[in-house]
């Protein structure tokens, strides 16, 4: 992929880890029983952003790990900040280590793009050959 290609899809994942740091927050807010319906209805909006953004992200490059259905039982299982409020502590801790394998994946992806951005672009035989020939 081209640096002029990477560049966008880095800036992406960028945004993605936002949001998942987001859902971390709502998390930790359902904990505390501190929330009212403007943050259920940011928490539902959240949602969709990860959902949405996912598919765009994998049209634009193959993610293995982790993996769609990782992602989308993650946000299923979290329908509501309301739902998270009443959970028992062990199933919140559950859902806070589903969250950060995921968290973490990102990254891993986000530190590969970076590195393939840095890596010299390849040129086809034909452009290096046209390149030594124009040295000569």
């Amino acid at each position: 992929m081209s640096n002029q290609k990477m560049h966008p899809l880095i800036q992406q994942t960028e945004n993605y880890l936002e949001c998942w740091k987001q859902f971390n927050h709502f998390i930790n807010i359902a904990r505390a029983k501190k929330f009212g319906s403007e943050d259920e209805t940011h928490f539902l909006e959240m949602k969709s952003v990860l959902v949405q953004e996912l598919e765009r992200i994998l049209a634009g490059m193959e993610v293995t790990s982790p993996t769609k259905e990782e992602i989308h039982s993650l946000i299923g299982n979290s329908p509501s900040l309301r739902y998270l409020s009443e959970m028992s502590e062990g199933a919140l801790r559950s859902l806070e280590n589903q969250w950060h394998k995921i968290y973490i994946g990102w990254h891993a992806i986000l530190g590969q793009l970076k590195v393939r951005q840095q890596a010299p672009e390849t040129k086809t035989g034909f452009a290096a050959l046209v390149e030594r020939l124009g040295k000569t």
